[in-house]
């Protein structure tokens, strides 16, 4: 049990840390088509500052930290925060949420610098669809090679993501839960989100009990724990599948009563929720010379005003970032 718990008894122990603002796709749920005005190197937090956040957030007993983006393996030096990371007794979960394209070229060394384990962001098992979905000329067979090195250098459980989007992939659900038969994948579907900035459209989301439905094609769901992770996803287990499915439904069933988690932006902003646009600046208290002690205030208070649950379904969204600037 953490010692750290919001106004409304949720214990908080995850921290995700959003590393970087850039990526090198350009996904159609997550990225504006003209992709993002990037932040200024000077903006974006250092390696040291997130180390300092970190080890205050650890103080408080958080001991969950995933490391995201935009893609967080573009940003150079990665293993060494991981490494920094990896020095903080309390942090006993270390994981990264990566697009995949350069996973197989820096797995075994983040492998080494102490990362535990890997989600892969992958909405197509096409080439054909693959490109028009990431707006990018990037090769599919990339992030497949990239899982499989990620296997085999010991990041597991590799957890493979997949917003489903009516019209686009949502006929390849069995392909992907045939993966878990066949090769032990854990596969995740994702209900559609609205982002700032995004053209995804309603017709396009897909809820979970439909996702329920056509994967029921392949035999009885039957539920399991997960291995690692104590996320927002629901899992199951085909008949003779040795990997799992996984159902994450933030629109039709959200979990909000469940979070545990907050935020922090590549640029120093701690967020409470994903979906609201509160945030506290760390960046330039920080900068400014702010201790240890202060950066736990600071957090406290974050965790102190997490609301109670977003209100996609009343309408409402947050328009001030993309979830490529928010982490995800």
């Amino acid at each position: 049990m953490t010692g750290l718990s919001d106004s409304f008894q949720r214990p908080i122990n995850y921290l995700r840390i959003s590393v970087t603002d850039r990526c090198n796709l350009r996904c159609i749920y997550c990225m504006p088509p003209d992709g993002i005005p990037l932040m200024p190197h000077h903006s974006i937090l250092t390696y040291e500052e997130i180390y300092a956040v970190a080890q205050a957030a650890a103080k408080l007993d958080i001991n969950k930290v995933r490391l995201t983006g935009g893609e967080p393996l573009v940003r150079s030096g990665l293993p060494g925060l991981i490494q920094l990371l990896a020095r903080i007794d309390a942090i006993d979960d270390i994981s990264l949420t990566t697009n995949g394209i350069w996973l197989g070229r820096y797995a075994a060394e983040l492998k080494s610098a102490g990362l535990q384990r890997v989600n892969v962001s992958l909405d197509t098992l096409r080439q054909d669809r693959f490109e028009p979905i990431t707006r990018c000329n990037h090769n599919l067979g990339d992030v497949l090679a990239g899982i499989e090195v990620a296997r085999s250098v010991g990041l597991n459980p590799v957890k493979i993501n997949m917003v489903v989007m009516a019209g686009i992939n949502d006929d390849e659900l069995l392909d992907f839960a045939t993966k878990t038969i066949n090769e032990g994948w854990h596969v995740r579907f994702i209900e559609l989100m609205p982002s700032a900035g995004v053209s995804t459209t309603t017709a396009q989301f897909v809820p979970v009990s439909d996702m329920r439905k056509q994967l029921e094609l392949l035999g009885e769901l039957e539920p399991c724990l997960p291995g690692i992770g104590n996320g927002p996803a629901k899992y199951f287990r085909l008949p003779h599948a040795t990997g799992t499915i996984g159902f994450i439904a933030p629109i039709s069933e959200h979990f909000c009563i469940h979070c545990n988690r907050l935020r922090l932006t590549a640029d120093g902003k701690l967020r409470p929720c994903l979906l609201s646009e509160d945030e506290i600046d760390l960046k330039q208290p920080l900068r400014s010379g702010l201790s240890s002690a202060g950066l736990k205030q600071l957090i406290e208070e974050a965790v102190a005003r997490k609301p109670l649950r977003h209100h996609l379904a009343e309408g409402y969204m947050p328009k001030d970032r993309p979830m490529t600037q928010v982490g995800g």
